[in-house]
């Protein structure tokens, strides 16, 4: 049969059918298991040849349907064989392959042929760089063989390919490799075998010029482990962060979790053209270069952070995702909702557990908050969906994380570890579901988690009212849940939120105690005696639940919390709840000049505790010192105006600049006396330089640009340098032009940092933004076809509410320009972008209007990918 379809030449065919909607509520057992696969691959960049061998055993749970299904997607069948004989009645239908099959077993052979060179859409087998990687999650492996592709069709995997030797010297695959050698006419080989059964979403193959970091771990049990990470030649030097994290994670998991390693290899590669941050196949994990590489010259604090975490969370995934995976896909944040968390306590550990927390809530609130009250909202166990890539989420990572959180809370790290162990114990080898997580959880913990489980299926984030009553010596809380409603949920239950609060005595500064109460019902008072004075009330301390707070408290109790909270997380929200307050109240035009003044004050006050307070660590201050972000404030209306909330936000910004000049200037002076290392009182210093910078840029931008010039001049290290850049690049100075000039020559070759460079611009406060994201656009080292580089500049122009949210509708339109253009190279990041005009609702009437109209228009559009077309059509409502 001729190959009717390369993998871009149908990247537009579903839109011109009606949507398949895919429902949990319809799960099948699969007809055919696949207990074995054996893959032979011919390597090519242009053409690669794949013959597939599948055992194939009818399911006794199964239909009792007499035909296989075997999904494709822009893939032909070169050639069909059962049991080695050809057969012609085979069949399509759509995309899939069905093929008549009498009897209980048989072994089913299929030839494909692929074009890696031209799979832009970076999913199955696609080419980066002269180098040949697969992505297979979600459904990317039916785009490299006919395949029941679903995940719990559970397959031990062998693997052979050849290829080139000069093109493709390092061959890679899951599991251990078992034989190697060489071939005809400058060709060589490679056997790989995984012994563990896995879905075929986790298969990975690599071939390319590679170089590794190579070292080894033992296990608890003492088996050896020879670990590398493989990189283009040349970057070696930038991978042994990436190495030591990976065996803190490994020893880390073996301590708190019990868990260890299964194989005798594990290999890691870093890619740089991937639509994902990093992809967990088994054995050998497959990540973005941001993830991957860094050195002081090339990254940030932040970019150091985000390699321990995101090497953390893939090697997790080797037990909460690998050796127990998913049902099907309803159940995503089974194995991301865990893992995060897994991966976040590992970063507690190994940093600093407040600053980490204070983190994960910022991402939380400015991520998922806005997700789970806009059109996109669903449970972190959706009932259906269109296109399964859409639901890689916040709601599915974050919000997933925060309520297994939440039973850790309830239960206690002991209780809590009791109940993972028996999850890992019931359902190793199998694929699970969150029933089956949770029913793990109870039992092992000795917790009922029956009215807990609403969090799997009621979207939204509950808005908890908390009132303190003081009366003869008693003080009450008073809690009131309510959850909004959200599409296709009209209609709430109560839920069982754990929130931990503490009791201040004002005049002594002290509580006897922090309690977690649970609030169950709609309304619940909560006693405690022995007050014969108003305390002042600590509330949802560490972030107990993800819960959005409203507290009747007075500025001067936000203050005191501000100044004297023991709780880093609590104090950190008393902070931001002033800030928002006195924000709120000005955009409202509630405050005349006196209340103004006041409310000022009283925010200078408790920024000024954090600055002098000489117990805090430079990172904690770091934290204090950080205003709620527009976006962040945007949430707090349902109906925002973005203009007037930049407005006040940088008003109140200028205005402590300037009235705290001095002493900004002795924290800038300060922090840039501290040496450079990786200890947290270095980290703590570069921290607090760039936002005494932030501050200073605001009031008395001549100083500032004075100072970050200065900085950026004397950086030793990628901290200082981008932060020092992103304050100039927001003036209208020129310093801004040296400093732009300098960084891209000096780093023109280091195409991640250069990913900084268009960020930073994209998203400044300068004047001009738009104008510079229009030149951006056009300029030589841009391209689309990677995606960290669109991210880099449209991304950064997404988050940008001042640019964005411009009043000529000049942002929305650059944004949906791009999802037209890019929808048919890469429409998994085409779709991406679809969620910041999809908050049309919740801006004022004539901003609405025109991000609506870019909607329609992007919905107009012939031939819309499957991805973007459901998060328009879902937007559009």
């Amino acid at each position: 049969m001729d190959i009717a379809n390369t993998p871009d030449a149908e990247a537009g065919n579903a839109a011109s059918q009606a949507p398949t909607i895919i429902r949990r509520e319809d799960y099948r057992a699969p007809d055919w298991l696949v207990p074995e696969v054996s893959l032979n691959f011919a390597l090519g960049l242009d053409e690669t040849q794949v013959i597939a061998q599948l055992s194939v055993q009818r399911n006794s749970e199964g239909s009792g349907e007499p035909d296989i299904r075997l999904n494709g997607d822009g893939i032909a069948a070169r050639s069909v064989k059962v049991d080695g004989e050809a057969i012609k009645d085979w069949r399509m239908d759509g995309s899939d392959l069905l093929i008549d099959l009498p009897g209980e077993a048989h072994v089913i052979e299929v030839e494909t042929q692929v074009q890696p060179a031209a799979n832009s859409k970076l999913m199955g087998l696609y080419a980066s760089n002269g180098m040949l990687c697969t992505q297979c999650e979600a459904e990317g492996f039916r785009r490299i063989t006919f395949f029941p592709d679903r995940p719990d069709v559970l397959s031990t995997y062998r693997v052979r390919m050849e290829g080139p030797k000069d093109a493709f010297p390092v061959l890679l695959s899951n599991g251990n490799c078992e034989a190697q050698g060489e071939g005809k006419d400058g060709s060589h080989w490679a056997e790989w075998h995984d012994p563990w059964p896995k879905p075929s979403y986790l298969f990975a193959l690599v071939a390319g010029q590679l170089t590794a970091n190579h070292s080894t771990f033992t296990t608890m049990g003492g088996r050896k482990v020879d670990l590398n990470i493989w990189v283009r030649p040349g970057d070696e030097p930038r991978t042994q962060h990436a190495m030591d994290s990976l065996k803190s994670a490994m020893k880390w998991d073996e301590e708190t979790f019990g868990r260890e390693y299964d194989l005798d290899l594990y290999n890691i590669v870093a890619v740089s053209d991937f639509n994902m941050g990093a992809m967990e196949n088994k054995g050998l994990n497959v990540f973005n270069t941001r993830y991957v590489l860094a050195d002081p010259e090339t990254a940030t604090d932040a970019d150091y952070d985000g390699v321990e975490g995101v090497i953390a969370h893939e090697y997790f995934h080797n037990w909460s995702g690998n050796r127990i995976t998913c049902r099907d896909w309803f159940q995503l944040s089974l194995k991301e909702g865990f893992t995060v968390l897994r991966d976040q306590l590992f970063s507690q550990d190994m940093g600093s557990t407040p600053v980490k927390r204070i983190e994960d809530v910022r991402v939380l609130r400015l991520a998922q908050f806005p997700e789970d009250s806009g059109p996109l909202a669903h449970p972190i166990r959706p009932d259906s969906y269109q296109e399964i890539s859409n639901f890689y989420t916040s709601t599915i990572y974050n919000k997933g994380a925060e309520v297994i959180r939440m039973m850790r809370t309830m239960t206690g790290p002991e209780r809590f570890r009791a109940g993972t162990d028996l999850y890992f114990g019931r359902h190793d080898g199998e694929a699970a579901t969150c029933e089956d997580f949770v029913n793990a959880i109870e039992d092992g913990a000795e917790l009922d988690l029956g009215q807990f489980r609403l969090w799997y299926g009621q979207a939204g984030t509950p808005k908890v009212k908390a009132k303190l009553i003081h009366e003869n010596g008693f003080a009450t809380v008073r809690l009131e849940q309510e959850i909004p409603a959200t599409p296709g949920q009209p209609d709430k239950q109560p839920m069982v939120i754990p929130i931990t609060l503490a009791l201040f005595d004002r005049e002594t500064g002290k509580h006897h105690g922090e309690e977690t109460v649970v609030l169950e019902k709609q309304t619940d008072d909560f006693q405690f005696k022995g007050y014969l004075r108003p305390p002042v009330l600590s509330i949802n301390r560490g972030f107990t639940a993800p819960i959005a707070i409203a507290a009747e408290q007075q500025s001067e109790d936000l203050v005191f919390l501000a100044a004297r909270d023991d709780d880093a997380f609590a104090r950190y929200e008393a902070m931001q709840r002033l800030v928002v307050d006195h924000l709120m109240a000005a955009v409202n035009g509630e405050l005349d000049e006196r209340a103004r003044d006041v409310e000022r004050d009283a925010v200078s006050q408790a920024i000024e505790s954090a600055l002098f307070d000489e117990e805090l660590d430079d990172q904690m201050r770091g934290e204090l010192l950080i205003l709620p972000a527009a976006s962040y404030l945007a949430e707090q209306y349902s109906v925002a105006d973005p203009a007037a909330i930049h407005a006040e936000r940088e008003g109140l910004k200028a205005w402590l600049g300037e009235e705290l000049q001095d002493d900004f200037g002795d924290l800038h002076d300060r922090a840039c006396a501290v040496d450079y290392s990786r200890d947290a009182g270095a980290r703590g210093a570069r921290k607090v330089k760039t936002q005494a910078l932030v501050y200073l840029a605001a009031g008395v931008p001549e100083d500032a640009a004075e100072r970050a010039l200065e900085q950026y001049n004397g950086a030793d290290n990628m901290t200082d340098r981008q932060g020092a850049l992103m304050v100039l690049v927001g003036l209208d100075c020129a310093e801004r032009e040296e400093a732009l000039g300098d960084f891209y020559t000096r780093y023109e070759d280091n195409s991640l940092v250069i990913d900084k460079w268009f960020s930073l611009q994209a998203g400044s406060l300068h004047p001009d933004v738009l104008d510079h994201v229009t030149a951006l656009a056009d300029h030589p080292a841009f391209t689309l076809n990677n995606p960290n580089r669109v991210r880099s500049l449209y991304m950064a122009l997404a988050m940008n509410p001042c640019a964005f949210h411009e009043a000529s509708g000049r942002g929305y339109a650059l944004v949906g320009d791009l999802i037209r253009t890019l929808d048919p190279i890469n429409p998994q990041t085409a779709a991406r972008f679809v969620p910041s005009l999809g908050r049309w609702r919740r801006i004022e009437p004539v901003r609405s209007e025109m991000m609506r109209a870019e909607l329609e228009r992007i919905a107009a559009l012939p031939g819309l990918s499957r991805d973007t077309s459901e998060q328009v059509s879902r937007s559009l409502g």
